[in-house]
């Protein structure tokens, strides 16, 4: 038997900053996004290269304040990277984990932690 890759769900509440963290700060892309009808909650789903992520702003789908580790095969790019964005509510360092890993940690403007590691899955 083979299980299937992984989609997180996080939690969001405000629409405006959730593309402006993910989209604008992140670079994730939008790929489709989903109401009911117009004003009711929405479901997105976001990805940059193989990371996918759902964000939701439907209460029963998840809580928030959760945390995942996503595997990055140039964490100085990544750090580059979001060092020159204008972005006034992050600005993550690289840590030296005690494990042997180089992880970088931002929150998301709803506590949900993400961890881009330098750590490789066998």
């Amino acid at each position: 038997m083979k299980l299937g890759a992984t989609t997180p769900i996080l939690r969001i509440f405000d629409e405006t900053k959730a593309r402006e963290f993910y989209v604008g700060f992140l670079g994730f892309q939008v790929d489709w996004e989903h109401r009911f009808e117009p004003g009711l909650p929405l479901y997105v789903q976001v990805s940059r290269g193989g990371c996918v992520l759902h964000l939701s702003e439907h209460h029963g789908d998840c809580c928030p304040g959760a945390a995942m580790r996503i595997e990055v095969d140039d964490i100085d790019a990544l750090h580059a990277e979001l060092a020159n964005k204008d972005y006034a509510y992050a600005r993550p360092g690289i840590d030296a984990m005690p494990w042997g890993t180089r992880d970088m940690s931002v929150k998301d403007p709803f506590g949900n932690r993400l961890t881009f590691t330098t750590a490789i899955s066998t």
